[in-house]
């Protein structure tokens, strides 16, 4: 409802924007770095740790790399990273069993991180992909993406990240049943503590190819992820996911991409009012950093489009501008 007010000129909007200090009174949505998750990619493959040609000023980086990131993300009020493994190729097989393996490259960066800085929160990625022959989220046979057997396998993953200390899972791999059977395992295993973020509306986007890039799956996805990954289309369908995740134990929910889908955001936020969360994803990220590096936009439209998930209902975003926002904002 419209609130009732004068006709001008008792009404002038413009006497709030008069100056900045009014201008900030009269402020609805704010940004800071505390709501921010910056993803960062981690390898231990020889000479993988560098530049990701794709996403200007975005590089893979070694264990020791992530480390010294987790310490700048302290520094400068981020309250938490995710991690995201890029993994020898002979790791990659259809069986994914890299993905569990107590010291792959993501569970050791984990007890690196918390050894280093233990105030940090350490986010996760569940998903095979980046253990994946063929690049799928979930194990294949015959051409098909089996939900079940990838949901066992999920499990296992999740579990040993856990165990290694990650603070917040985030199952990203839009499988059916997969929160449900991550928090009874999680419980069972001793760890009710760890929160799950779960990416409860992810598109089949067109927006992911940068992303795929950095972890070295786009080359290696045989066909499309369309019959997991939700059709672009939808919305009422991600209403329904949302509500399904949040009854089988997630904590927070996540809409992905991020600008393109601000009508879900708003949707899911004003539906649910748990935590609700946006992945400014690597497309995202790409277009803007080649329009500010040719000139052609300032800066000033990296915090604009941040501040449009806050104006929609996000609680926080997942974010590859995370440092240079949080020394914007000084």
């Amino acid at each position: 409802m419209i609130p009732t007010q004068g006709p001008f000129p008792s009404t002038r909007f413009r006497r709030l924007r008069r100056t900045g200090a009014l201008r900030d009174l009269a402020q609805e949505n704010h940004l800071s770095a505390k709501d921010l998750i910056w993803p960062i990619f981690v390898t231990d493959v020889p000479g993988a740790d560098a530049p990701v040609a794709s996403m200007p000023g975005v590089e893979r980086v070694t264990i020791e790399g992530a480390v010294r990131a987790a310490e700048e993300a302290t520094s400068l009020g981020i309250p938490a990273i995710c991690l995201f493994p890029y993994t020898d190729g002979s790791l990659r097989t259809d069986a994914c069993e890299e993905a569990w393996n107590p010291e792959n490259i993501t569970n050791r960066a984990i007890r690196a991180i918390k050894a280093a800085v233990p105030d940090l929160a350490v986010m996760t990625d569940i998903a095979l992909d980046p253990y994946n022959a063929n690049g799928h989220d979930g194990l294949v046979r015959d051409g098909i993406i089996l939900n079940d057997e990838t949901v066992e396998a999920l499990v296992k993953m999740a579990l040993a990240q856990a165990e290694a200390g990650a603070d917040i899972l985030g199952p990203s791999d839009m499988m059916d049943g997969r929160i449900g059977a991550l928090r009874t395992a999680l419980e069972g295993a001793g760890h009710p503590d760890v929160a799950i973020l779960s990416y409860a509306a992810k598109y089949a986007s067109a927006f992911y190819g940068p992303f795929r890039d950095a972890v070295g799956a786009g080359g290696r996805l045989v066909g499309d992820k369309k019959t997991y990954q939700m059709n672009p289309a939808n919305t009422d369908e991600a209403v329904r996911l949302v509500a399904r995740d949040l009854s089988e134990g997630a904590d927070m929910v996540m809409v992905k991409p991020g600008m393109p889908y601000l009508d879900i955001c708003r949707r899911v936020k004003d539906a649910f009012g748990a935590p609700t969360y946006a992945y400014q994803v690597s497309g995202e990220y790409a277009m803007l950093m080649g329009a500010i590096e040719r000139g052609w936009l300032k800066d000033d439209v990296i915090l604009e489009s941040l501040m449009a998930f806050r104006r929609a209902g996000c609680d926080g975003v997942l974010t590859y501008f995370a440092p240079r926002v949080a020394r914007m904002l000084g």
